[in-house]
């Protein structure tokens, strides 16, 4: 196996961790409307776009991380910033 399948795995596998952690506590994560990132729900603002508009429907988080960890990151995040 080569080592960009290797790396693609490791990465759906966090993203399949942080997907159950979020499907676990649903009530402790938004949406952004922004940007579709999920966040903690203190979160005054999302830290990827900027956005202050948030969707706090459980049942929708719930939806969301499952569709997030079927599928590799297409988006920009805070830290691929710097």
């Amino acid at each position: 196996m080569c080592e960009s399948s290797n790396l693609e795995n490791a990465h759906m596998e966090e993203r399949a961790e942080r997907a159950a952690k979020i499907i676990g506590q649903p009530e402790k994560y938004k949406i952004c409307e922004g940007c579709d990132s999920i966040l903690i729900l203190e979160a005054a603002t999302c830290p990827n776009c900027h956005s202050y508009r948030f969707n706090t429907n459980v049942s929708e988080v719930v939806t969301h991380a499952q569709f997030l960890a079927s599928r590799v990151q297409t988006s920009v995040a805070q830290e691929d910033m710097y």
